[in-house]
């Protein structure tokens, strides 16, 4: 045996979907109906577990096996599910692996298991087995009634004197559905297996399985979360929430102070008609409404805060020592690679920024919402800061958070050879007082001579570095941080004169993918290699890695000109036809290139117990001793393959985590 093709129908009454699989594997009611699988390409074999058919012991053993590989289609559901199957019920063949201070301990090893997922989301496929067997046009595609089943034999039914009054559906209550079950979990081995014959011409580097495996394991090792802070936060939130709503139902005399129609017509009859409440339109007009409208505009603000659906999801993903697991999802982001944040999604937490984050932490840690109702005006704001400090190192460890410096810029500027902004990353420099410098030709200092021109060199950094013009400008809020409409074409100008090297990247890109679509040759430019393969477009990346475009094709564009096009999923978050150009397809490469080294990071910083990691950022709990710097050091070590590119990380060390 060389490879096992596996794929899991499983029970429980907790929400996968809410909680996670960890957390759902966790329930006394977790149970493997169905081990559909197939050994080395042969047959697949279907495991009725739920009518009583034994699992061959050749296949227990397997899964301990390292020199047999498992696959699947998001193989850390069927791995995690089966670590604690095999620890229930065959606990003298589990075998964990890392050492026992960690707290890998109750899942198998992922360095045996690969995922066919992975795999399709590394050819620009869609992350679904559907998806991705549709895009190929398989013979065998996935089952259409199989959500229906899934519903069906997988989660508690409904209690109804129809049904006999049951809270779960067996096989016995309907045998004909229960053989369509076994059917539909036997096409999924099968559409997996065709994935993988498919895509055998465009094998996935064995370093790219290291990350995935280290992946995996910041995954069981999960991050451990302060209930006390959770819980009491929801209860606040609560109560701040009703207070709220009492003081505008008193000023307004609606029903519903939650309701977006009864609160426009209220402003409405009151002589402000508003198209939106959404939080900046609220921000502009308490600026210029009535005393007593601006009031309830500011309350309003308040109650609709979501603050509290964090702490909830930590609340539903939390396992039973403590940890939150299955924070990050391999390969989540389209194009570039990056990690996808799931359940508590660690990629869009608020920041913090208020001076005295502990002492509020410690009156909701401690229940204290009376002092905290008089210590803070805005109680959902507060609960908003501190959801971050939910995030705790576990007893006698710290946390030592470390990222990286200006990470895009730099690799921009690097392929590019904008040779003046690799002297300031050299010289430690501030990039974005050099850009405003640079842009308007006078010296410029933080906090000090020209400093108000900072603002306008961090919003050119930010908006304009692959390609973006006066809408990108706008929406990063210039027009909000004081910039006038007049004001934004000449700083793109500016930005775009001081940075030739840059905009020359982008038209060498945008010529390179034309010509390899066009006449499928090869291309390189600056370091990256363009190249068609089988319908395909690959760009190799110095690190050995591709991103991949499905099926392009020239095209035209909206504003009539020539275009490159390929299928993938779009900004609707279906699969689609997108258009792209040469700056466009260098915020993917740089984007691409950054993840690679935050990935070479984490493989130089895998001895250590890295629990968490947001962007660019890497959240390591550590014992007391372990330095700062030295984990700094590690981390902006410079990867082998960009030799010269200018890396520097900076950390910082607390209880809890934080936004320093």
């Amino acid at each position: 045996m060389k490879y096992i093709s596996i794929d899991l129908e499983t029970y429980s009454d907790v929400d996968l979907q809410k909680c996670g699989v960890y957390r759902y594997t966790q329930s006394s009611n977790f149970e493997i109906l169905l081990f559909g699988y197939a050994v080395d390409g042969g047959a697949v074999q279907v495991i009725d577990a739920a009518c009583g058919e034994k699992v061959p012991i050749e296949f227990i053993k397997a899964l301990t096996d390292d020199s047999v590989t498992k696959w699947a289609f998001n193989s850390s559901f069927e791995r995690v599910c089966l670590s604690v199957w095999l620890k229930r019920n065959y606990p003298h063949y589990f075998s964990s692996y890392s050492i026992d201070e960690d707290t890998v301990r109750d899942y198998l090893d992922p360095a045996a298991w690969k995922c066919s997922c992975v795999w399709s989301a590394y050819m620009g496929l869609p992350l679904s087995l559907a998806g991705a067997g549709t895009v190929l046009g398989l013979e065998e595609q996935k089952l259409k009634e199989g959500k229906d089943l899934i519903r069906y034999f997988c989660v508690p039914c409904k209690l109804t004197k129809v049904n006999g009054g049951r809270t779960r559906n067996l096989p016995e209550h309907d045998m004909e559905k229960w053989n369509l079950f076994k059917f539909y979990n036997k096409r999924d081995v099968e559409v997996e297996m065709s994935i993988q014959d498919r895509l055998k011409k465009y094998p996935v580097p064995d370093f790219v399985w290291e990350e995935y495996h280290l992946d995996q394991e910041i995954n069981d090792r999960g991050i451990a979360l302060d209930m006390d802070v959770v819980e009491n936060a929801i209860a606040f939130d609560a109560k701040s929430k009703a207070e709220l709503a009492e003081k505008v139902r008193k000023l307004t005399d609606l029903d519903n102070p939650n309701s977006v129609v009864q609160m426009k017509q209220w402003l409405a009859d009151n002589g402000l008609e508003m198209d939106s409440l959404g939080k900046k339109e609220v921000a502009q007009a308490v600026k210029t409404a009535p005393k007593e409208l601006a009031e309830v505009l500011l309350l309003r603000q308040q109650l609709s805060k979501s603050s509290v659906k964090k702490y909830q999801a930590m609340q539903n993903a939390v396992c039973e020592d403590g940890r939150a697991r299955g924070m990050f999802q391999f390969y989540g982001a389209n194009r570039s690679g990056r990690w996808a944040g799931r359940m508590i999604q660690l990629q869009n937490l608020p920041q913090n920024h208020m001076p005295d984050l502990e002492q509020a932490r410690g009156l909701v840690e401690s229940g204290n919402y009376t002092a905290l109702e008089l210590l803070y005006d805005d109680i959902p704001d507060t609960l908003s800061q501190l959801i971050r400090t939910a995030f705790v190192p576990r007893t006698d460890m710290k946390f030592v958070v470390a990222d990286f410096s200006a990470i895009e810029a730099r690799v921009l500027s690097y392929l590019a050879k904008e040779s003046w902004r690799s002297e300031v990353f050299k010289n430690n420099g501030d990039i974005y007082c050099a850009s405003a410098s640079s842009m308007f030709g006078v010296p410029v200092e933080k906090h000090g001579e020209n400093g108000h021109l900072r603002q306008k060199g961090k919003i050119a950094e930010l908006a304009l570095g692959y390609g973006g013009s006066v809408g990108a400008l706008k929406a990063m809020g210039a027009l909000d941080m004081g910039l006038t409409e007049e004001e934004l074409q000449p700083l793109v100008d500016s930005w775009r004169d001081a940075n030739p090297n840059i905009v020359r990247f982008w038209w060498d890109v945008d010529r390179c993918v034309k010509d390899t679509v066009k006449n499928r040759v090869a291309a390189e430019t600056h370091g990256i290699r363009f190249f068609c393969q089988s319908g395909m477009l690959f760009i190799q990346l110095p690190s050995g890695r591709r991103i991949s475009y499905v099926k392009p094709c020239m095209g035209e564009n909206r504003f009539g000109g020539e275009a490159v096009t390929y299928e993938g999923v779009g900004g609707t978050k279906k699969w689609e036809r997108i258009e792209s150009y040469g700056p466009k397809f260098v915020e993917n490469i740089v984007q691409a290139i950054s993840r690679d080294i935050l990935a070479y990071a984490m493989r130089t910083l895998s001895h250590c117990f890295i629990c968490g990691h947001v962007h660019d950022e890497l959240i390591i709990e550590c014992s007391m001793g372990v330095p700062i710097d030295a984990v700094c050091e590690q981390m902006g070590r410079t990867p082998p393959w960009i030799s010269g590119l200018l890396l520097r990380a900076d950390g910082y060390e607390c209880s809890f985590y934080k936004k320093d």
